[in-house]
């Protein structure tokens, strides 16, 4: 599978489309803002009008989006790439969605004949860029296998966690954590500065004692230099991933209570204008 389209070029996508591109893949990107598709036809990529024109003559379909309701407007949408996928085409949904959807989406393909895999990705705007993605898969197994060389591409690590929507459910397990050891260690450091202690004192127990956590220890460099733009991964995401997580806990009868807490931090910061910044940026939220 070398022709690739890919819909979504935000922050994650365009550098997996650039890893693909560099890998000798032929990539034609969609997205919604087409400037953010343009500045990837300088690396070689092709840049479609709508998602259907992006799906013509691909082997494999990617959707890189924000969100459920972008998800389904690139896959089912009036102009959706659904409709332009061949039966030999695999689609990938790569969003961080609900499972549901991703077994609704599923349904959709099989109607058509068409295989499918829900395929979230764990990793930095850099591990996108330099191919070093962790992939969360559900589906066939023999479906991932025919994806796997264009998989294996842009990751360092593909773990096969089921049928179709379990890599959908692990990935919103896997960004609840973040969630909660980020407002956590915003919470702390919001703490430690209102107690009176040294800030980069604080900072640096905080980064070398026990309960740093490698997400933390990652985000230290934007608390210490209060530098929250040009996200890794934006606020209003993650607080959009905290809802569906607490969604999801609320269909399996767990209460999740550490996490409706990180989600109220997310809100706060969200209401007050924060939303674009890296998510670390909750602390902004904490300093009244």
């Amino acid at each position: 599978m070398r022709r690739i389209a890919l819909l979504g070029t935000g922050t994650m996508g365009s550098g997996m489309a650039e890893t693909w591109l560099k890998k000798g893949f032929a990539v034609t990107a969609y997205n919604r803002t087409r400037a953010k598709a343009d500045a990837l036809a300088a690396s070689g990529a092709q840049v479609a009008a709508t998602p259907r024109d992006a799906a013509a003559g691909a082997e494999l379909i990617v959707a890189m989006v924000a969100d459920e309701q972008a998800s389904r407007d690139v896959w089912l949408g009036e102009t959706g790439a659904l409709t332009a996928a061949n039966p030999g085409t695999v689609l990938v949904e790569s969003s961080t969605v609900p499972p549901e959807w991703a077994r609704e989406l599923a349904a959709h393909a099989d109607e058509r004949g068409i295989p499918f895999l829900d395929v979230p990705v764990a990793g930095s705007k850099a591990a996108a860029a330099s191919g070093a993605l962790t992939l969360f898969v559900g589906g066939d197994a023999a479906t991932l296998e025919r994806a796997r060389p264009a998989l294996a591409a842009i990751s360092r690590q593909i773990v096969h966690l089921g049928p179709t929507g379990a890599g959908a459910t692990w990935k919103l397990i896997h960004n609840m954590m973040l969630a909660v050891h980020i407002a956590a260690a915003a919470e702390a450091i919001a703490l430690a500065a209102k107690a009176g202690f040294d800030p980069a004192q604080a900072l640096s127990l905080i980064e070398n004692g026990p309960a740093a956590s490698f997400i933390v220890k990652f985000k230290m460099p934007r608390f210490s230099e209060q530098r929250f733009d040009d996200a890794d991964f934006a606020l209003r995401h993650m607080l959009k991933d905290a809802r569906y997580a607490l969604a999801l806990g609320e269909k399996f009868g767990a209460r999740l209570d550490v996490v409706r807490g990180a989600a109220a931090d997310y809100d706060r910061a969200d209401k007050m204008g924060f939303g674009d910044l890296d998510f670390a940026g909750v602390v902004k939220a904490m300093a009244d």
